[in-house]
């Protein structure tokens, strides 16, 4: 959709799961190391979980293409000439992006699936998204070019490191800076719509402004900063919180031992004094 709802919604889709992942990625690092049948069982539920959402947005997202008042409807050729090829250039993103998600839940489902897979489907669909990114705005005025080309750094070096991930697997750093990526996507779509479509009847950009371009290049840095700084809260409220229930925990374990050995003392304080 060319207005500003067919950027706001992608822009929504990926904060979310870039914010879910800000939190899934800490937690499962931090517990690592102590892992058991339980929890293993408990993050593959998570994952399955995860996936399910990530389908289900990129079949809103399908739909939400195709079935606008001013969408194609299903048509991609009628009447000799192509049926809103933007359209369906967001529904091919949407549907690469569903089929990731398919392939994360069988390869939970399946044993039989090699393991990496599923990264290798997510970095098919990331690459798809910038693929057609790239050339979705020739011909269009310079400011709409430069800030679509600016979304490519982010599609780009996340598919990228996210490729890293299928030889390099459950590595918390290439994690992370997937998870800031993903956030920079879903803030600057967001960005796009307000420039390209601005709504509640503020002024347009002037498209042909080389100052609104330098603005723009800036801005995205900004929208950088933000994406590490909340990537690097939520990795610090993670650890404290962890570090704090198995400060509690052993608290706990130390008070039920101090009683325990209370009551053994005193048992054993009872029964010299029957014997005497």
């Amino acid at each position: 959709m060319a207005n500003f709802k067919g950027h706001a919604l992608p822009g929504s889709f990926f904060l979310i799961v870039g914010l879910w992942w800000s939190v899934k990625y800490p937690l499962k690092y931090f517990h690592q190391k102590g892992k058991s049948s339980q929890l293993i069982r408990h993050y593959q539920r998570l994952e399955i979980t995860e996936a399910a959402i990530r389908t289900l947005f990129s079949v809103i997202g399908i739909l939400a293409e195709q079935f606008v008042p001013d969408g194609p409807h299903l048509h991609l050729y009628n009447e000799n000439h192509w049926v809103k090829l933007m359209n369906w250039q967001h529904c091919t993103m949407y549907l690469f992006f569903a089929v990731s998600g398919i392939t994360d839940i069988l390869t939970c489902l399946i044993a039989h699936i090699p393991l990496g897979v599923d990264r290798l489907v997510l970095a098919v669909a990331a690459f798809t998204e910038g693929f057609l990114f790239y050339y979705h705005v020739h011909n269009r005025p310079p400011l709409d070019q430069h800030i679509h080309s600016l979304l490519l750094c982010a599609v780009f070096g996340g598919a990228l490191s996210i490729f890293l991930e299928v030889i390099l697997r459950d590595n918390i750093v290439l994690e992370l800076f997937r998870t800031s990526l993903v956030l920079l996507q879903g803030t600057w779509f967001w960005q796009i719509g307000f420039v390209l479509f601005p709504p509640f009847g503020t002024p347009e950009w002037d498209q042909n402004d080389h100052s609104n371009i330098m603005f723009i290049t800036m801005c995205f840095c900004w929208h950088y900063l933000v994406a590490l700084c909340i990537v690097a809260i939520s990795y610090c409220l993670v650890s404290c919180y962890l570090t704090r229930l198995k400060r509690h925990g052993e608290g706990e374990i130390i008070g039920i031992q101090k009683l325990k050995s209370d009551h053994s003392y005193q048992k054993a304080l009872l029964s010299g004094s029957d014997e005497e």
